[in-house]
């Protein structure tokens, strides 16, 4: 009974100074209701979308505070709440910050940008950025930024991976004449005799041309640096885009100069590469940008398969691993790989490989099929999750 009675008295207690406060626990659950409706309307994937917005506690009134890149969303919740007659204190930071003032792009200047989880390096790659890649800069913290890539990831780069730029710089950036690296791996040198070098390059580096000197194109990183880049080992972006084949016997030809590059995770680049990372350079180096991770590409492209009939399958399909659903878990995609015919499938698995479907084949991938969930096909498909090079503006809308 006197547990009882204390009990009830501490409800009371916890009543009396919610209302004390000011705040009205009816108001904070309608409050906590309409963020979660908002965020999975706009903003479902955490890894592309930032909506950190919530109801800041030890305070004597509803406050709302967090931060967020996507405009319309803020605005969506702060009319849902107009309308319910909610009154609350707006804390939400708008990203880009105003703190970076002008410079919220910026070009990667390295060779291969290590993007984390978390501005720290000892925190989890995320995903990889290649040289002359453009991205959105929302926030600084430390010496570290949180960027969005091309492909909408959000990371976090330390201040030597990356160029900030203002519209300007960056309008400059896009009007200049470029070339592109085309060779697996490489450097650029500091003169003719190739003994110095002024930076590695892999696969899709993009660099300033600045004019030609011999058998070498004379190039500008974004910082400024000036080297010099074999001609037989790159071409003008231009060029190298208008004749990009439209034909997937040019994906699985891509996809063959990678054998043996080692599994990273996180990794997107020709230095190292997990299992989506690797489908997407391909992509990437035929001139399409795909999603990045292979729990995003799935949902791109036209259906093909789910019953492992893969007499259906054409070269450059996608074919996706994992989890099956069942009554009581979900659907889990884990690994994926690009069908290159004769029942055969290349993929990063320990290193880019080629396995086959072929039970009497000696690279028989029982593991994998056996956890086959379907194919997808999204060369020259029409799909926003999809992006032609050809339409973009070096790397960017």
């Amino acid at each position: 009974m006197k547990k009882i009675l204390f009990q009830k008295a501490f409800v009371l207690i916890l009543i009396a100074l919610n209302m004390a406060c000011g705040i009205n626990l009816k108001e904070k659950e309608i409050l906590d209701n309409e963020i979660e409706n908002i965020k999975s309307t706009f903003a479902p994937d955490e890894r592309t979308a930032l909506f950190n917005i919530g109801v800041l506690e030890g305070t004597s009134s509803l406050t709302l505070a967090g931060e967020s890149n996507l405009p319309k969303a803020v605005d969506s919740l702060r009319a849902v709440l107009k309308v319910n007659g909610i009154q609350f204190k707006d804390e939400i930071r708008a990203l880009p910050s105003f703190e970076l003032e002008s410079k919220t792009y910026a070009v990667i200047n390295v060779s291969t940008a290590n993007l984390r989880s978390n501005p720290k390096h000892a925190s989890e790659l995320a995903t990889q950025a290649t040289l002359g890649t453009v991205v959105n800069v929302l926030k600084k913290e430390g010496g570290w930024y949180l960027i969005q890539t091309p492909d909408a990831y959000l990371a976090w780069v330390d201040a030597g991976g990356i160029q900030l730029m203002d519209e300007n710089s960056l309008s400059q950036w896009f009007a200049s004449n470029k070339i592109i690296y085309t060779r697996t791996y490489g450097h650029a040198y500091y003169s003719v005799d190739a003994t110095y070098r002024v930076s590695d390059l892999v696969a899709g580096s993009l660099l300033e041309l600045l004019s030609e000197e011999g058998n070498f194109y004379k190039v500008q990183f974004p910082d400024g640096r000036i080297g010099l880049v074999p001609k037989d080992e790159a071409q003008e972006y231009t060029t190298w885009l208008s004749n990009l084949s439209v034909e997937p016997d040019a994906l699985v030809e891509t996809s063959k100069t990678l054998m043996g590059v080692p599994y990273l995770w996180g990794g997107t680049s020709t230095k190292g590469v997990d299992c989506s990372g690797f489908t997407k350079t391909v992509f990437f180096l035929n001139g399409m940008v795909i999603p990045r991770d292979a729990s995003q590409q799935v949902h791109a492209g036209k259906f093909i398969d789910s019953v492992a009939n893969f007499n259906t399958l054409a070269k450059g399909d996608l074919l996706f691993f994992g989890r099956k659903a069942t009554d009581s878990t979900t659907e889990k995609v884990v690994h994926v790989g690009m069908w290159i015919g004769d029942n055969q499938f290349i993929h990063s698995s320990q290193m880019v490989r080629i396995s086959s479907v072929d039970k009497n084949e000696p690279n028989y991938d029982e593991y994998n099929v056996g956890r086959y969930l379907r194919t997808k096909r999204v060369f020259k498909e029409n799909d926003p999750l999809l992006k032609d090079l050809k339409n973009l503006k070096i790397f960017k809308e």
